[in-house]
């Protein structure tokens, strides 16, 4: 099959915009934000080079300093983070590349060091997960986090509206709205973290009403066309889960067709390596949702190939290919060798391991003739 034969390297449509192909960059944590978790220069540079991904979905990005778990992350709820994200989406739009902002709230997943009062981290109940938070003094035990109270949630629901609109004045195609991997989203979709009594818990429509409320919030400002929503259903990152998973998400992916969303984007494996997504039927939820479906998993191009074709996926999504592969798009048409990753290089830092990767067009025929380590 030559690259002009492929289906992953055809274009295709999202929303109201079409896309050079069928990849999509998945949102991948950097931890390489300035001062004030401000998108700095080489964050511009970095999607610009991976500008010939169909579609740029960025790294996870605070609502609010109270949506903060990491240090060095960006946000979208300040001045200067809007002008910081300007850069970025110049930068890729001069390339002919698209970016949606991934809108991120961690919830639990902080400590009471990275929130700007000193509390408490917040969550859909007052559960300490296992494990330790990322602060800037190094690893330190989770916390248990104060449980929001009802009247408090609309205030969530504006944060995550405030900075749609801060999105759009950012310049950004669309967003994704993190509802997946353990993060506040996601700790209220699930049973064991989720032990409410009000209207937000409960019954699998009470767990999913902040996210319905969220995503009519995000849609108000964007359209459905321009937002996609992310879901990890067998996930146990963040110490999350479900006790029936399939017939969570399944819900959660039918009652996500009211808003007519460009995406759902599905991690389909469990980023721990347990074995939760054993025996998990994916179709479920692909089924359930009546748009666009992005798979993402593990995925190496011939995977990615067959679930295109089949039907089972509507776009695919790569991580850690495009850490070390800015032009992966390139090296999939070509069937060149992918770069390997350096994972020393993957949290923090600077150009080292972000920006210096070797493309096929600096190297090329060195490359293949030598022959780059493959990274799937």
């Amino acid at each position: 099959m030559t690259g002009k034969d492929k289906m992953l390297l055809k274009p295709t449509y999202l929303g109201p915009y079409t896309l050079a192909n069928h990849i999509v960059m998945a949102p991948l944590t950097r931890c390489r934000a300035g001062a004030g978790n401000v998108p700095q220069a080489m964050n511009a540079d970095y999607y610009a080079e991976r500008a010939s991904a169909g579609l740029i979905i960025t790294e996870a990005t605070q609502v609010s300093p109270q949506g903060v778990g990491y240090p060095m992350t960006p946000g979208i709820h300040t001045p200067e983070q809007v002008e910081g994200w300007k850069k970025v989406t110049k930068a890729v739009h001069d390339k002919d590349g698209r970016i949606f902002l991934q809108l991120w709230h961690v919830g639990r997943i902080s400590h009471s060091s990275l929130q700007e009062d000193g509390g408490l981290p917040v969550s859909a109940s007052a559960i300490r997960p296992r494990g330790n938070a990322t602060t800037a003094a190094g690893p330190k035990p989770f916390e248990t986090p104060r449980a929001l109270k009802t009247n408090e949630i609309p205030g969530i629901v504006g944060q995550f509206r405030r900075a749609a609109e801060n999105a759009l004045m950012a310049g950004f195609d669309g967003v994704e709205i993190h509802a997946a991997n353990g993060y506040l989203l996601d700790q209220f979709l699930r049973d064991n973290t989720n032990f409410r009594t009000d209207g937000y818990g409960g019954s699998r429509k009470n767990r999913m009403r902040l996210l319905s409320e969220v995503t009519e919030a995000v849609t108000d400002i964007w359209g459905g066309d321009r937002v996609g929503v992310r879901l990890s259903p067998v996930n146990t990152f963040n110490d999350i889960s479900d006790t029936d998973p399939e017939a969570t998400f399944s819900y959660v992916a039918w009652e996500l067709n009211r808003f007519n969303l460009a995406y759902l984007h599905v991690v389909e494996h469990d980023m721990t390596g347990g074995k939760d997504s054993a025996g998990f039927n994916t179709q479920a939820i692909r089924d359930n949702f009546a748009g666009p479906y992005i798979a993402n998993g593990g995925y190496d191009q011939a995977r990615a190939e067959a679930a295109l074709a089949s039907g089972v996926a509507d776009l695919v999504s790569f991580g850690v290919p495009f850490i070390a592969n800015p032009d992966l798009a390139e090296r999939f048409a070509a069937g060149a060798p992918l770069n390997d990753a350096d994972r020393d290089t993957f949290y923090g830092g600077d150009e080292k391991g972000y920006t210096d990767y070797p493309v096929l067009s600096s190297h090329g025929a060195n490359c293949l003739a030598e022959g780059c380590h493959n990274y799937l």
